[in-house]
């Protein structure tokens, strides 16, 4: 079946600087797809993702490997045979979590198919060296009784036996040595991608620096347009220092002219005023003489009222007399009163005793 996806998810990658060792260089400009494939053929697992034709991740999956997460929602491994860091920044926490459970799932499989793996060698090479060990004593057999049909013919059970066992150790034997070759394709095909891994990485590092130079350049330029921007705010201050000086400026002429039309009109007021001056002036003239008529009549009223306040001085004596005999006849009649008051109380007790 070849190399098929297990896994798909979308993140931003990143790999570690080769530098510093510490700061994270962008491997793509956006989110782009992150895949884990199985090749049945080899029996491992990858992680690969793809940038339009460049290819940013190419990383076996082996037994030593581990997914950190480094924060909410980004993550990082180690892959010792690209000699770097590789980084996933995701959307969400959700997606983080299930690329790292994958991971997790992934590592246990190519650890035990590592197993399955150094268990078939293990048996085949012992299966070889058992086979190199039994292998001249059947030739000896054969040179002491002679051919096979011989040995058949003439060695009985024994024989047919050993001869049995000596075909399944060069089954064995031929089928280590096909898996020898298999290893030796893989073992190629590796250096083919380890050589492409190479020419990708040289050719990532020429795109680093003409990316450099390019920053660089849009470094300068940007600072040139700051400069610039820096030019047109000044001058755009200046103008509208000016245009807040024309506003100003418009604005008291404008007062300017309203004051002046003020003036005008109270001259024309003025004006109006001087042409009724002599008829106020006979008015004040005629007013004057009424004053002095009513001083006149002042006088006679305040000699009438210096006349009316002795009288009433007058009258107030009397009136003060009066009160003084009043008071004395008030007097007399109350002790009047007292008498009838002491003659109605003995006419009462005389009528009483009678």
């Amino acid at each position: 079946m070849g190399e098929q996806p297990i896994f798909t998810t979308r993140a931003h990658v990143f790999q570690i600087d080769p530098t510093t060792k510490k700061n994270w260089v962008p491997a793509s400009k956006q989110a782009v797809t992150v895949s884990y494939f199985y090749d049945s053929t080899r029996n491992s697992y990858r992680i690969i993702s793809v940038d339009g034709s460049k290819v940013i991740i190419n990383s076996t999956i082996t037994p030593n490997m581990t997914f950190t997460k480094t924060s909410q929602k980004f993550g990082q491994w180690a892959d010792s045979r690209a000699n770097t860091v590789f980084g996933l920044g995701f959307a969400s926490e959700q997606q983080l979590a299930k690329f790292a459970e994958k991971f997790q799932e992934v590592k246990e499989a190519a650890k035990l198919a590592r197993d399955k793996s150094q268990e078939k060698m293990e048996t085949s090479s012992n299966n070889s060296q058992e086979s190199g060990r039994e292998t001249p004593s059947s030739t000896q057999a054969s040179s002491i009784n002679g051919t096979d049909d011989e040995k058949i013919s003439h060695g009985g059970p024994e024989t047919a036996a050993l001869m049995s066992e000596n075909d399944k150790l060069k089954t064995t034997v031929e089928q280590s040595n096909t898996n020898a070759k298999k290893l030796e394709t893989e073992l190629q095909t590796l250096r083919d991608s380890n050589a492409r891994l190479v020419d990708a990485l040289t050719e990532s590092s020429a795109n680093v620096e003409i990316w450099k130079k390019q920053l660089n350049t849009c470094k300068e330029e940007s600072d040139t347009l700051r400069e610039k921007i820096a030019e047109l705010e000044s001058q755009c201050e200046k103008a509208n220092v000016e245009k807040e000086r024309n506003s100003k400026l418009t604005v008291r002429v404008q007062e300017l002219e309203t004051e002046l039309q003020d003036k005008e009109q109270e001259l024309e007021n003025l004006r109006k005023q001087a042409e009724i001056i002599p008829q106020l002036m006979a008015e004040c003239e005629s007013i004057t003489e009424k004053l002095q008529a009513a001083d006149v009549k002042n006088k006679d009223l305040e000699d009438r009222m210096e006349g009316l306040q002795a009288d009433i001085e007058d009258s107030q004596s009397k009136q003060g007399n009066m009160k003084g005999e009043l008071k004395k006849f008030m007097d007399v009649l109350d002790g009047k009163i007292d008498e009838l008051h002491e003659f109605r109380q003995g006419l009462s007790k005389l009528g009483v005793d009678n």
